[in-house]
């Protein structure tokens, strides 16, 4: 009897009792989606960052000449006795696996040496270098992923329309412009000719007027070449969701057109626009290269650049590691992003 009462009180719809995660839940397989995915991607980052590391030691390290061959173009008096003695010192005379054995054992230990080009930690010199990135990638991606969004999303209402075709040009055309072009169009005009803004550089003071200043021409450069690519996947995305038969029925039923854009058609369309947006961001971590020479901006890709043209081979190693952790992590971020956002990545 107390076990029918029982069951009796649990059937009523008053009561509720609390609900075990069993393999049947909804909710529990997607925790567990998410957890095989972590942990997937958490190996599979181990593989391709150790298999990175090696490869570029190796890349790096077969290289014509070396730090010693430099320090002795450098200073006359350092003889072969010398060269020879320093290359022992430093390691140098042994294969290339036993130098990278004991590169790996020292890096998991959090050493990773120090740079000859600028002689501090290599760490150290890494961490300026990517603030310095942060504080124009940032706003570089957001601005180009707000303003390139809104125009594909605009044109994507109206499609084969003046907007639309203003649109796609300024679309193909940020994308055909070569960066180094538009940066020092940027510099002549603003720079030189009105001398409203300065050429490149660090800001000489600490003070939020002079980092401005200094950020305004690659900021708008970053911003220009951005944004073309996000507007040409918004409105690649827009199109194909609104042609969809059930936002059809949606204006069928009276919907506003605002209403059916923003809360209906976006959502299924942002999920490619998530997937540029991050794979952007960390391709502009490593690989604002160009700008970054042309403004002489101290970030992370005039470090690589300098770093490998330098022979430092810890700097360089260092910096295209941490570029490749920056992309997988970017990737994996998308994706968490695209199931919370998109129910189908779920299933």
């Amino acid at each position: 009897m107390s076990g029918r009462a029982g069951s009796r009180a649990s059937a009523r719809p008053g009561i509720s009792l609390p609900r075990r995660c069993g393999w049947r839940s909804g909710t529990c397989r997607d925790r567990r989606r998410v957890l095989r995915l972590l942990a997937g991607r958490l190996v599979q980052a181990a593989i391709t960052l150790a298999l990175l590391s090696f490869a570029t030691f190796l890349l790096i390290g077969l290289m014509p000449g070396d730090p010693i061959d430099l320090a002795i173009a450098g200073d006359p008096r350092l003889g072969a006795e010398d060269a020879a003695r320093l290359r022992a010192l430093h390691g140098l005379d042994q294969p290339l696996v036993s130098r990278y054995l004991a590169w790996a054992a020292s890096a998991l230990e959090g050493e990773f040496g120090f740079s000859r080009l600028y002689a501090r930690p290599v760490a150290e010199v890494l961490a300026d270098a990517l603030v310095a990135s942060l504080a124009l990638l940032l706003p570089a991606t957001l601005l180009s992923a707000l303003i390139g969004v809104s125009l594909g999303v605009l044109a994507a209402r109206k499609p084969r329309s003046r907007l639309d075709y203003a649109v796609n040009f300024v679309a193909f055309a940020g994308v055909s412009l070569p960066s180094f072009w538009l940066g020092i169009l940027l510099i002549i005009l603003f720079a030189v000719t009105l001398g409203w803004l300065p050429a490149g550089g660090p800001p000489e003071e600490p003070t939020l007027g002079s980092w401005l200043r200094h950020l305004a021409l690659p900021l708008v450069t970053l911003t220009v070449l951005g944004l073309a690519s996000y507007a040409r996947q918004a409105r690649a995305a827009m199109l194909e969701a609104l042609a969809d038969p059930w936002i059809r029925t949606a204006y069928a039923k009276g919907a506003p057109e605002r209403r059916v854009v923003l809360r209906h058609a976006f959502p299924n369309a942002a999920a490619p626009i998530i997937t540029v947006a991050a794979l952007d961001f960390a391709t502009l971590v490593s690989g604002a290269l160009v700008t970054e020479a042309v403004f002489a901006w101290p970030g992370m890709g005039k470090t690589i650049y300098d770093a490998i043209l330098g022979n430092d081979y810890n700097l360089a190693l260092l910096a295209l590691l941490l570029s490749a952790a920056v992309t997988l992590a970017a990737s994996l971020f998308a994706d968490l992003l695209q199931m919370a956002i998109d129910p189908r990545v779920r299933t």
